[in-house]
């Protein structure tokens, strides 16, 4: 009899969304993300896009509903849009909704493609509108190409969500321009407060620490800003801008700690389920995927991970240090 009982953590959260990351490898080097000249992982120790499949529908067999494809950068995946429609048949049967994290910069290509796979919601990294200061953050980037890209997943019906990152000395400046851009485009957008992922230098990622608790307060200068209830299955908090109608969201796990309705976990490309994002502890899912053609064993180390699920994680900034400093890259854990 198959095992079909819906994935509950210890504190009685049911795991409803996962975020899966396909593969390392960005055409991107964003500074607060990865290093210039990263290692990325060999290819042999990657899941193979079947292994992806089988890994994802044994969640969804296990009562997932969402689930989000990040990297790295998961369009620089050779095969990916294969792995999109073989994911596509869950939609419906189980599976609420299939989105993904993107930098934006392949949207041009494969708009369209995702949107007949089902994809209904995209978000895009997108931090500054400054075409200079966009090839500066992210080294290889330019903005042009990401912002035609996001013209195309428009057109193909997509719903875009832009995600910024809060940079203080950076993109400070521009935060009315970026409300004003996303408004007039029709794009809701949210603020992230940069955290404390991989080896980068402590004193920098103080430095560009910018408390949303005051970007909020800036846009309180010029707008009225309502509180909404909403959830949508992430760590966002909404606000409803009164004079322009649009939603913002804010991402804070450093000044607000939003783990009490968590109900998500990520898997790594290289089959590693992280239970928590602030947290080292994880689950090898790939050793028992492959060493068996039945899923059940991965089923089963499934439910010993999220019965390990922690009740909250511990990132940090206060005493100018970083306390609950993760070494990993977060294009390792998926963005």
């Amino acid at each position: 009899m198959l095992d079909t009982a819906p994935l509950i953590d210890p504190f009685a959260r049911p795991i409803t969304y996962l975020r899966v990351s396909v593969t390392d490898r960005c055409d991107f080097r964003c500074t607060y993300c990865m290093a210039e000249h990263m290692q990325f992982l060999p290819k042999a120790d990657l899941l193979t896009l079947e292994e992806l499949d089988r890994m994802c529908s044994a969640f969804v067999g296990l009562g997932v509903r969402k689930l989000r494809i990040t990297g790295g950068e998961p369009l620089v995946r050779r095969g990916i849009m294969g792995f999109f429609r073989q994911m596509s048949r869950h939609l419906g049967n189980g599976l609420d909704e299939l989105t993904l994290t993107t930098n934006g910069s392949q949207l041009s290509r494969f708009a369209d493609e995702l949107a007949d796979c089902g994809v209904r919601r995209i978000n895009v990294s997108l931090d500054t509108l400054d075409p200079d200061k966009f090839a500066s953050i992210t080294r290889w980037g330019r903005l042009p190409q990401v912002l035609k890209g996001i013209e195309a997943a428009k057109r193909a019906g997509m719903r875009i969500k832009i995600n910024t990152v809060a940079l203080k000395g950076f993109n400070e400046a521009e935060l009315f321009d970026l409300v004003a851009w996303c408004e007039a485009e029709g794009h809701d957008l949210t603020f992230i407060e940069v955290m404390p992922m991989g080896d980068l230098g402590e004193e920098d990622r103080l430095d560009q620490y910018w408390p949303l608790s005051d970007l909020r307060a800036r846009l309180a200068e010029r707008f009225t800003l309502i509180d909404l209830a909403e959830r949508t299955g992430g760590p966002a908090r909404y606000v409803r801008l009164q004079e322009t109608g649009q939603k913002i969201g804010f991402i804070t796990p450093l000044t607000h700690n939003f783990c009490e309705s968590c109900n998500r976990v990520r898997l790594t490309c290289t089959g590693e389920l992280y239970m928590c994002l602030g947290q080292e502890d994880m689950a090898d899912l790939r050793a028992p995927l492959r060493a068996s053609e039945d899923d059940a064993p991965v089923r089963d180390a499934i439910r010993a991970a999220i019965a390990r699920k922690p009740k909250g994680h511990d990132f940090d900034y206060s005493r100018q240090k970083v306390g609950g400093q993760m070494t990993r890259h977060m294009s390792h854990t998926g963005g």
